[in-house]
């Protein structure tokens, strides 16, 4: 009985924080400035620019395990166990 009521104050704070979402966009304060320009950089960054991810962030997956249809040779030391 006590698992039921934890639970049940449990569900019912999940959904009080879900209601608590943003409805607009992101952007600055209206007495806020953006941050300065990175170093090197020949422009301070929009917001739009700072909220995309770079490509280094996602990179293309490069795992691939098969590189060819060929027969692989055959493995003098791949015994069955004794």
């Amino acid at each position: 009985m006590k698992r039921l009521v934890v639970l049940a104050f449990a569900l019912m704070g999940g959904l009080a924080l879900a209601g608590c979402g943003a409805r607009e966009g992101l952007k600055p304060a209206a007495t806020a400035s953006l941050p300065a320009a990175p170093y090197g950089a020949k422009a301070t960054p929009s917001p739009s620019d700072l909220l995309q991810a770079p490509v280094q962030t996602r990179p293309a997956r490069s795992d691939d395990l098969i590189q060819s249809s060929d027969q692989r040779r055959t493995d003098t030391f791949d015994l069955p166990p004794r």
